[in-house]
């Protein structure tokens, strides 16, 4: 059969891109991941149609998503609730479900966390662009025309039919994670600890901050304590490469938790989101309540095979 259209996009709500697991290796060039901020929620939702886990997905974001389905085509939607309803009726999440020819998606509203991803049996047919096919917002390219969808946008997909065999996998419902208002993020000190005093670090780990509305794919931008760097040393500090979860504290000590749309930074990092929570973030919405939990570099590890380990797992039970 080949490649098909299979959807039209009826409304695509505030942010949706086309996103995968991003592109690596141009930090040099000022080229940064992109690619899902979910990635966990990214994977399953591709193995639950039987596409490759690292296919690209919709990330849709908050709410006012609605599409037209032009063939028949199997899905999953993964993330956050944002309460899908099928023709009209609820449609249930971390599970593969067919859609025929005419059907109807639509986003009733947000329940929990900030994303969902929705996953199409035969991927999205779009260019890889450096070794992906995620949407790089501010360079424009990616993805869509590197742009957010539009309503009346149409995807396409590689041999659908060959996937409608997958309809009814589901996740087991103690693997599918909980969204909280309040969030606690595991993370290890470093790489500029040593410039805050302790009387800081201290206060970095017992406080409490609010997500603010100016938070984006660049960033989660927090407002609480303010987090002094060390008396006599400069607001800011040479401008160096950036990993995603860097917790950066710029001049005004309001953390910003960075995310996979930068690849350089010029303010201090107090400590960094551990790898296994790095999927959380892309989940924290505004007015969200964070706090922060400095644990060992081993505990880190011991996380990140867990995580890992569970997708293995699913993977061999499919």
């Amino acid at each position: 059969m080949g490649r098909l259209e299979t959807v039209e996009i009826l409304a695509p709500g505030p942010l949706t891109t086309v996103q995968d697991l991003g592109r690596f290796g141009f930090g040099q060039y000022g080229v940064a991941p992109s690619g899902a901020l979910d990635s966990f929620s990214l994977r399953i939702g591709n193995l639950l149609v039987g596409n490759p886990e690292d296919e690209a997905c919709l990330e849709i974001t908050l709410f006012g998503f609605k599409f037209k389905a032009l063939t028949d085509v199997v899905i999953a939607i993964t993330g956050a609730d944002m309460r899908p309803h099928l023709n009209g009726a609820p449609l249930k999440m971390w599970r593969s479900h067919i859609l025929e020819k005419g059907d109807i998606l639509f986003f009733r509203g947000l329940k929990t966390g900030c994303r969902a991803y929705l996953a199409l049996g035969g991927g999205i047919s779009v260019p890889s662009v450096l070794g992906s096919k995620s949407t790089n917002l501010s360079s424009k390219f990616g993805g869509l025309k590197g742009r957010p969808l539009q309503k009346g946008d149409r995807l396409s997909s590689d041999s659908p039919h060959l996937h409608l065999k997958t309809e009814g996998r589901c996740l087991d419902p103690k693997w599918i994670p909980f969204y909280p208002n309040h969030w606690v993020l595991n993370t290890v000190f470093g790489p500029q600890d040593d410039h805050f005093p302790e009387e800081a670090k201290r206060l970095f780990q017992k406080s409490s901050f609010t997500v603010t509305p100016h938070s984006d794919r660049t960033g989660i931008r927090l407002t609480g304590p303010v987090i002094q760097r060390k008396v006599g040393m400069a607001e800011s500090i040479i401008s160096e490469g950036m990993v995603s979860g860097a917790v950066q504290v710029p001049g005004d000590g309001q953390p910003i938790i960075i995310l996979g749309e930068l690849v350089t930074g010029g303010y201090r990092k107090i400590a960094t989101v551990i790898t296994a929570d790095l999927p959380f973030l892309g989940q924290i919405k505004p007015g969200d309540r964070v706090k922060f939990k400095v644990v060992s570099l081993k505990e880190a590890y011991h996380a990140v095979k867990e995580a890992d380990g569970m997708i293995r797992r699913f993977k061999k039970s499919g």
